[in-house]
């Protein structure tokens, strides 16, 4: 069976999304099929740029390759799904988030003109085309299926994918700092954690892994908040060190606006840590109650926030309890499931 998995890149930029494509990729060729990643830069800006990414997939036919069909394309994120195949199936990772719920909020561009508002109503036809057309659809947790539902009237089941290191998590004693993982961009909410961090009453302190455009913006947080010496901004980290880092923390933070799903929340509970977040974290919540797997504060309530991570700090039985609470929770999130609903081979001689 010759899949190809389509997915929409920005170039020089790597996250979730390019993630979860290799390890899908890998996850297929060890279980005897033979797959192929296509890809297509994807740029936003200006806004029409957004249709011409778009119109260039819609071009692209994956229909048959001359002697060896291809019997399968696996879509992930916009505009991806708008590839012609007679067996297309998506496992939405994310739409064009900036017309859809985003927009009027400080993370879209996106307003009233009647240019934007065209392309809006574009965007959002092209997808209802798009994903009406695929043979099965799926995505990576409730919230991009809710969206779905919400603006586009297609219903998508729920096919959570598991962390790229998956079987390489481990449970620590917990140590002396929260950590965190993520682009440092505007939308993950790391200042949140730092200035949460400045009025806690205990010495907990706070390690962020990761790289992006906030960098320099919480360089000087930190030294305007006098956390210095608390706070180690890591960059990038090595997967032997993301996998030390988690098991060697008290809990982890991950709280951006309203995520689709977030891969740092199941690693957390994969490593027998709480996480701690917002109220409006979207996906993370799938899997975070508060008090029982975790701790949730009102959004940009740093002092609430700080009330969790001292209490976490004081009482490490409860952080442990939370911990292991959010294992249990994550368990059934496995490759197996994924590869039988995405391909429908239920056994490895089918392939």
């Amino acid at each position: 069976m010759r899949i190809c998995i389509c997915a929409s890149q920005v170039p020089f930029a790597s996250g979730g999304a390019e993630l979860l494509v290799d390890s899908l990729r890998a996850q297929l060729v060890s279980r005897g099929f033979e797959v192929d990643v296509v890809a297509l830069p994807f740029s936003w800006e200006p806004h029409r740029q957004v249709l011409k990414s778009a119109l260039a997939w819609r071009l692209l036919s994956l229909m048959e390759e001359p002697g060896r069909p291809i019997d399968l394309v696996i879509a992930t994120k916009f505009p991806s799904y708008l590839i012609q195949h007679p067996v297309k199936v998506v496992w939405m990772v994310h739409q064009f988030r900036q017309v859809y719920e985003l927009r009027g909020t400080p993370f879209s561009d996106y307003g009233d003109s009647p240019e934007d508002c065209d392309i809006v109503q574009m965007v959002r036809a092209m997808d209802a085309r798009g994903l009406g057309e695929c043979h099965r659809r799926f995505a990576i947790a409730r919230n991009p299926a809710a969206r779905m539902e919400r603006f586009n009237g297609l219903s998508a089941d729920t096919l959570y994918p598991p962390p790229p290191l998956d079987g390489r998590y481990r449970t620590g004693e917990s140590g002396d700092y929260v950590f965190t993982v993520s682009r440092l961009d505007a939308m993950k909410r790391v200042d949140l954690l730092v200035r949460a961090l400045a009025q806690t009453r205990t010495p907990v302190k706070v390690r962020i892994a990761g790289r992006g455009p906030e960098r320099a913006a919480l360089e000087q947080l930190v030294a305007e908040l006098g956390v210095g010496e608390r706070v180690a901004l890591l960059g990038f980290v090595d997967d032997d060190r993301l996998v030390e880092l988690y098991a060697g923390s008290l809990a982890v933070y991950y709280a951006p606006y309203d995520e689709d799903y977030g891969y740092v929340t199941v690693e957390a509970f994969r490593s027998g840590k709480p996480v701690v977040t917002t109220s409006d974290a979207g996906g993370v919540l799938e899997f975070v109650d508060d008090g029982e797997t975790g701790l949730v504060s009102e959004p940009d309530a740093a002092r609430r926030l700080a009330v969790h991570l001292d209490r976490l700090w004081k009482d490490r039985a409860l952080a442990e309890r939370l911990g292991a609470a959010g294992q249990r929770r994550v368990a059934s999130i496995g490759w197996d499931h994924v590869i039988r609903s995405l391909t429908g081979v239920t056994a490895p001689g089918d392939v």
